[in-house]
């Protein structure tokens, strides 16, 4: 196993590892809409906080070698199930349309720092050399 965080992360002292690899799978942890490095969600609502959210899991993955074409299941966790077609609109922008990771979702009465929406992926790092 390899546990995996960037400068910026362990700089703001997170409790978990933002991704862990295993053989051949990169496990993302749970991210949010918040500034890189800091706490502090960027304003915007749902959108904004949902392009943030796949900027932050895109940056995971280019530090790994890795890119969004290498998600094969995402979980996504929203404050309001209302807001779907929002998250939506922006979610499927970051991805080729004929080859949409696996996905769940569910409503959650609260996400870490009041966030609107928390995104968790898988990623198939066969391709990347091993560390």
């Amino acid at each position: 196993m390899e546990f995996i965080n960037s400068p910026e992360a362990q700089a703001i002292k997170l409790p978990f590892s933002q991704a862990v690899r295993v053989g051949d799978v990169l496990y993302l942890s749970g991210a949010l809409g918040n500034r890189p490095g800091t706490l502090e969600l960027v304003p915007g609502g749902i959108e904004a906080e949902t392009h943030q959210t796949m900027e932050n899991i895109k940056s995971v993955l280019e530090e790994n070698g890795l890119g969004m074409a290498d998600i094969f299941k995402c979980t996504v966790m929203l404050a309001d199930m209302s807001r779907w077609p929002e998250f939506n609109k922006v979610y499927v922008s970051y991805f080729d349309p004929d080859r949409l990771p696996a996905r769940s979702a569910f409503g959650a009465s609260g996400l870490a720092l009041g966030a609107q929406v928390e995104l968790e992926c898988c990623a198939y790092a066969g391709n990347r050399p091993k560390a």
